[in-house]
This record gives structure tokens, C-alpha cells and sequence, in this order.
């Protein structure tokens, strides 16, 4: 016979109390004995040591026999069977047990989580309250009544009131305290009843540290729980042989942990008794808590139906809570109707959808402000932090790469640099609408000052003494100012901001493929147009230099014959032919670019400008040209392709400077973020920022031909080649004060490019 070890090793400092495994203490208390059967015939494994005086022959004597032969002396066979056919969870009672001696007891079995039958022997006693509290028949008028009463409620405060006072009647403690958990497991305590005999706690808060996550747990799988003298000895429990500690979850005698009996001293409490709490999902709401100032015993009757009454109080606050929850949904769902009607009727800007009436967007969460960031930009509403602060937020979202939605009341503490504007944004609510881009739906709630009345410091946690872990000392009121935190978002304002986030993603995935449609559509168009104008500018190449040929033989062989008049004719349709011809070629080389497969290399770009600048001396004959080439970077690029870019952007200002003397063409590059970027600068005759927009479309011109010769193609190969590459080129410019082209091109390798 051995004793079933204290799993949770009291005396030892290093085991916190949120670590202590108090679903197997070892021990129970001592209004009782605990008796448990293991097998199919239920032969005894584990005894209390006290539970000899119920065993016919004492506890060795009993260990390993099966439970009809222990009490075959007894008339007791309706507890055989009731032990036979235990619940898989939760106690059962199985009537009145009387042992040889004339003790007599409340029968309880449970099968615990190890699978064991486990019998609890609770002593009886005489009840010294008002009325006989041992049986459900004379609790029954009583809890009766508190069921009219809780269904009258109007109220949170009015419910927890009515449950506190009738758990109070039927137990007859000093105290009774219906104790709320928040989000972060400090508990509230909503209302109390009591007679004076120990102070009020109405309205304080607790800190989650006084009931540690594994006793939250335990409340979570056995709802009752009672300690009826905090200075009683904790009885061991014994075992027929060595093994793992008997499983306690579910025994009302288990034995609880030291730490928290000197908890209750501490608050001068010495018999307690809690009862959960649960949603219709099990998760802990809260507890009825129940405190005298004298060792107090309650029966399993009255227990039981103080667990009735606790879940009549939680299926009222769940009927409460989901009649909120649908009301506002409901209003919501107005409101994200018409922003969604909104949206459509602005396709083209998401922002211009949602803001058209921002009070709308602000109705939907309940916020002070908002902001919707997209790749086009970032439009406010309301009371938002700046702009600039704005993104950073979303860049912040972007990183964490959490939930598409996300939500707090307490930014400042996990982005320490959004207290500077915690007037406008100390709460955020914000949903992601695209994984390309960082675009964001944000809602922001101002700071919320507010006092808060704990039951004694929270900044004074358990601390480990020498011989033992001892629990905070005061629970004397103290007050707290709260900074940096906003109201709390409700679940009904999240998921509308989830919805809106579908329905969002939605408008934003169907105008993509609208735009993948047409994209294609404009590809295969495009395409068929290429093919099209090469076709047509090859075929039409060779009847304009027939025209010209057979103009300049007629001019030749019958110029004599022909009148003045003649002869100018013939010479205006031989340059009207050599015009269309450099249309025609220049067509077909920009119909080309689509179709020639780029082949990069790396080069410096400068080898090539000297190249065009050869080129060019015939155009520079008796001109003074100051040419300003510096160095550039290597680039990654079709040379033959990119030499046609630097060919029309020399070529250009060559020809736009033939005015100016000096005429001054610099020629310069720079690696920028990445890439590559180059520019062409001449003091020309400039043009008009105005009309920047035509530079580089197809035949368009910004000077008159009979100033500037050309065919206004050049500019649109150009902008094709570099846009090939993956760069960009634009023009600044001022009339009269020259022009300056920049294009850029990646750094980095580029694959070669099929043809399109």
C-alpha cells in the first residue's frame, strides 16, 4: 500500500501557481472519503486514508476487491449498480450510504478522466440555515422563483443581481459575487449580495493571475467547486499499488492547492464555494463566487441546483447577447448595403466608392475616423493620424502578415510609436483587400481615459518566498488611470468589417478580371494590328519608290518638253512619294520592335552613344556642338535595340539646337534604386509641358514640319524599346530653354524576351 504522491509539490518555489498541476493533489478534505474502483468487476485501487472506518475490514484488507464484495454485507446493491453505470462525465448522486458504524453519507460517483469509478462518501451535516437545503424537492420552490426572476430581467447588472441573491438564499453565505472574465482574463465582479459580514467588492476588477489558466480549465470541466474550512488537513489518498496520482477533476473533495487556500486567508474568507459560468461553446464567462467568514459546509443538492441556476444566468446573458449581436448586425447590414451600392456606381476608384458618404464608413464600426489605402493612394475620413502615419500603420500590417482582419483597442502597445497620436488612433480595426499591393480598409478610435477600481495592486504579483509561492496580501481597493486604449471593438462591428472585406475583395477580383479580359482582348488586337501595319507598310514600300523613280525619269528624259508649271508638279509629287516612303519605313520599323526578340547583354552604354555621335557628323557639319558625355553604369539591354533609343534622343537634339550657338547636348547616367537611370539634356528650342502627353504617340508633333523636319516616330520607338525592357522614359522641358529625356532600365538581369 502505497500514498498516491501530491503531484503538485506545494512546498517547492520554483513551481509557479499558473503551472501547478491541481487536478491531481494527492489528497482530499476531510468531510469525506474517496473511494476508487478500477476493471470490470471495480476492484478498489485507491483509498482515502480516513476511509477505513466505511471499509468492513479496513482499507488493506479491501484493496483489490471488487466492489460487490466489499459491501456484500451491506444494503448497498443499488450503489453497485449505480457505480456501474457511471456518466462518462460529471458526478452522479447515488442516494444516502450508511456505513456499519451509523455514519451516514451522501453517495457520489464520477467516472474521472483515467478512467477510474470514483465513489466520494460526503459526510452528512446538520444544516443551520433558514430552511433544509439537503434535497432537491424542498430547493426546488426556491430556484423555481429564481428562474421567474432571471427571465424579468432587463438587464446584464439586473441578471447577475437576481442570481447573486438567490444562490445567497439557498447557501446562506456572507457573500455571493457574480464575477465576469474579460479578454484578457481579468475578472469583474458585476454584482454581489451579502449580509455585512465581510466587505463589498462591487464593481472591482481582479487581475487574470488570481485564477491561473489551468484553474480556469478545471472550472471550464467540473462547474463546482467547494472549500469548506481553508484550514482543514488534506487527507492523503493511498494506493493498492505504485502508479500515477488518482485524476481529481471532477471530485468534490478534491483537495485544493496551498497557494490558493493562503489566497483565501488572505481575503479573510474561510469557506468559499464558485460555481461556472459557461456558454452554450463551454468556454468560462465567469463565476458565481460564494465566501463566508466561518468554515461553512453546502450539500451536493444545494450545489446542484446552484449549477442550475448558473446556466439559466448564462443562457440569459447568451439570449441577451445574441439579440444584441443580430440588432446590430441587422443595422450594420444596411449600412454595408449602401456602401456596396455606392461602390459599384463608382467603378473606377474604391476610395470615391466607400467615401462618397463618409459617415457611412464610420457608422459601420462605430469609429472616429478612416482611411482607404490602395495602390492609387490614401483617402481620409474623420479623425485620423497623418497621412504619413497612415502607411506607416499599413506597412506595419503588412509585415506582421496576420489575420485579413485585424483588431485591437491598444495599438500603442504593440506599436509604440502610434502613442504620439493616440488622441485619433489608439484603437484599430482594419481588414486587408489585396496580398499584391498593402491596401487597407482602417478604422480608428480616439483614446478613452478611464479609472479602474482593482481588488488590491495588480503590480504586485505572487512572489516566490523561501520555503513557498504566497499569493498577494491586499485586496484593498486601488484605483488605476488607463491611457492608451480605445473602446472595445464589438463583435458585431468586426464582422462587418469582415464582410465589407468580402464584398470588397469581390468588386476588386471581378474589375480584375474585367481588366484580364480586356487586357487580352487589346493583346490580341494589338497583335493583329501589328501584323497588319507590317503587312501594309512592306507592300506599300515598293509602289512609293516606283513613284519616285518614274518622277525622276520623267523629269530626266522629258524635262525639256514640259512647262515650268510641269516640271513643278512632278517635283512635288516625287517628295510628297520620298515623304510617304520615310513614313512607310518608319511604320515598319516600329511594327518590328513588337516582333524582334530582345537579346541583352551587358555594356556600357557610353560605347554606343559614341557610336551615334559618329553617326551623326554629317548632321554636325559647320555647327559649334559642345558635347558633355559622362560616365555612366553598365547596363543590361539589346545594344542594337538600345542604340536606336540613343539614335532618336541625339538625333532630336541635334536637330532642336541647330539655332543655338553653342548648341550644348550632355549625356549622363546614374544608378538609382536599383536601376539604371539616363539622361539626355539639350539647350534647344524646348517645348510645352502642356502638351507632354503627345510625346510619344504614334506620328505626333509638337513643332511644324517646315521648322523641323521628321516623321514623329521616333519618340514612339524609343518609349517602346525602354518600356521592352522593363523601364520607363519621360521628358521635362520649358520653350526656349531645351529639353532633358530620362529613361531608365533595370538592373538586374532581364530574360530574354520572345517575340510578341
Amino acid at each position: 500500500m502505497t500514498v498516491s504522491g501530491n503531484a503538485s509539490v506545494p512546498d517547492d518555489p520554483t513551481i509557479g501557481c499558473d503551472r501547478e498541476p491541481i487536478h491531481v493533489p494527492g489528497s482530499i478534505q476531510p468531510h469525506g472519503h474517496l473511494l476508487a474502483f478500477a476493471g470490470d468487476g471495480l476492484a478498489l485501487i485507491h483509498a482515502s486514508a480516513g476511509a477505513g472506518t466505511v471499509l468492513p475490514g479496513g482499507i488493506a484488507a479491501a484493496f483489490g476487491q471488487p466492489i460487490a464484495h466489499i459491501f456484500a454485507d451491506l444494503p448497498h446493491e443499488h450503489l453497485c449498480e449505480g457505480m456501474r453505470g457511471l456518466p462518462e462525465t460529471g458526478p452522479l448522486q447515488l442516494g444516502r450510504f450508511r456505513a456499519a458504524s451509523g455514519a451516514a453519507f451522501q453517495a457520489i460517483g464520477h467516472r474521472s478522466l483515467d478512467g477510474h469509478a470514483v465513489l466520494e462518501l460526503e459526510s452528512e451535516f446538520k444544516d443551520d440555515g433558514p430552511a433544509p437545503r439537503s434535497t432537491l424537492e424542498a430547493l426546488y420552490p426556491g430556484v423555481r422563483e429564481a428562474f421567474a426572476r432571471l427571465g424579468r430581467a432587463t438587464s446584464l447588472e439586473a441578471l447577475a443581481a437576481t442570481a447573486a441573491s438567490a444562490v445567497r438564499r439557498i447557501t446562506g453565505f456572507d457573500r455571493v459575487l457574480v464575477y465576469r472574465f474579460e479578454e484578457n482574463w481579468d475578472g469583474t465582479v458585476l454584482a454581489e449580495d451579502g449580509n455585512g459580514r465581510l466587505p463589498s467588492y462591487l464593481g472591482l476588477r481582479f487581475p487574470a493571475s488570481d485564477i491561473p489558466a489551468q484553474a480556469r480549465r478545471l472550472y471550464e470541466i467540473n462547474s463546482q467547486r467547494l472549500i469548506a474550512d481553508v484550514d482543514y488537513t488534506p487527507v492523503p489518498i493511498l494506493s493498492a499499488r505504485p502508479g500515477p496520482p488518482l485524476d481529481l477533476t471532477y471530485a468534490g473533495l478534491r483537495s485544493v492547492s496551498p497557494v490558493h487556500l493562503q489566497y483565501m486567508r488572505n481575503m479573510g474568507t474561510p469557506a468559499s464555494m464558485s460555481v461556472s459560468i459557461l456558454r452554450g461553446d463551454g468556454q468560462l464567462w465567469g463565476l458565481v463566487s460564494c465566501h463566508h467568514a466561518e468554515p461553512r459546509r453546502v450539500s451536493f443538492a444545494a450545489r446542484n441546483a446552484c449549477d442550475m441556476l448558473a446556466q439559466m444566468l448564462a443562457v440569459r446573458v447568451a439570449s441577451r447577447e445574441e439579440m444584441a449581436f443580430a440588432e446590430a448586425r441587422a443595422r450594420l447590414k444596411s449600412l454595408e448595403g449602401r456602401l456596396l451600392a455606392r461602390m459599384a456606381a463608382a467603378p473606377a476608384s474604391l476610395a470615391d466608392g466607400l467615401l462618397a458618404v463618409p459617415s457611412d464608413l464610420l457608422e459601420l464600426t462605430g469609429a472616429a475616423g478612416a482611411a482607404v489605402l490602395t495602390e492609387g493612394g490614401c483617402a481620409l475620413a474623420g479623425r485620423t493620424p497623418p497621412e504619413a502615419e497612415v502607411r506607416r500603420i499599413a506597412g506595419w500590417l503588412a509585415k506582421r502578415g496576420e489575420d485579413e482582419v485585424f483588431e485591437t483597442c491598444s495599438l500603442a502597445s504593440l506599436l509604440p510609436e502610434a502613442s504620439p497620436f493616440a488622441d485619433t488612433a489608439s484603437g484599430l480595426l482594419a481588414v486587408s483587400i489585396s496580398k499584391l499591393h498593402p491596401s487597407y480598409l482602417l478604422w480608428f478610435r480616439p483614446e478613452v481615459v478611464r479609472t479602474v477600481a482593482w481588488g488590491g495592486d495588480p503590480r504586485k504579483p505572487a512572489e516566490p518566498a523561501p520555503d513557498r509561492l504566497h499569493p498577494r496580501r491586499s485586496f484593498a481597493a486601488w484605483v488605476e488611470t488607463v491611457r492608451l486604449r480605445s473602446a472595445a471593438w464589438s463583435t458585431a462591428e468586426i464582422e462587418s468589417a469582415r464582410d465589407l472585406r468580402t464584398a470588397v475583395v469581390g468588386v476588386v477580383l471581378r474589375a480584375a478580371e474585367e481588366r484580364a479580359e480586356l487586357s487580352g482582348r487589346l493583346e490580341r488586337v494589338n497583335k493583329e494590328l501589328a501584323a497588319f501595319s507590317y503587312s501594309v507598310s512592306h507592300d506599300l514600300r515598293a509602289p512609293f519608290r516606283h513613284i519616285v523613280g518614274f518622277a525622276e525619269l520623267l523629269r530626266e528624259h522629258e524635262g525639256v518638253s514640259l512647262s515650268e508649271r510641269g516640271r513643278r508638279y512632278v517635283a512635288t509629287i516625287a517628295a510628297a512619294a520620298e515623304t510617304a516612303g520615310r513614313l512607310v519605313d518608319a511604320l515598319l520599323n516600329f511594327s518590328q520592335m513588337g516582333r524582334t526578340a530582345l537579346v541583352p547583354i551587358e555594356f556600357d552604354p557610353a560605347v554606343v552613344v559614341a557610336e551615334v555621335r559618329r553617326a551623326l557628323e554629317p548632321e554636325q557639319a559647320g555647327r559649334r556642338i559642345e558635347w558633355r558625355v559622362g560616365p555612366m553604369p553598365m547596363v543590361q539591354a539589346d545594344p542594337t535595340m538600345l542604340k536606336q533609343v540613343f539614335q532618336n534622343l541625339l538625333s532630336n537634339a541635334v536637330k532642336y539646337t541647330r539655332d543655338r550657338s553653342p548648341a550644348v547636348i550632355e549625356v549622363s547616367g546614374e544608378m538609382s534604386g536599383g536601376e539604371v537611370v539616363i539622361r539626355v539634356r539639350d539647350n534647344g528650342v524646348g517645348f510645352d509641358m502642356a502638351y507632354a502627353h503627345k510625346l510619344f504617340g504614334v506620328f505626333q508633333r509638337l513643332h511644324r514640319a517646315e521648322e523641323f523636319e521628321g516623321v514623329g516616330i521616333g519618340l514612339a520607338n524609343a518609349q517602346r524599346i525602354v518600356e521592352r525592357h522593363g523601364g520607363r522614359i519621360w521628358a521635362k522641358a520649358e520653350p526656349g530653354k531645351g529639353a532633358t529625356f530620362h529613361f531608365t532600365l533595370p538592373r538586374q538581369e532581364a530574360p530574354t524576351e520572345e517575340a510578341n
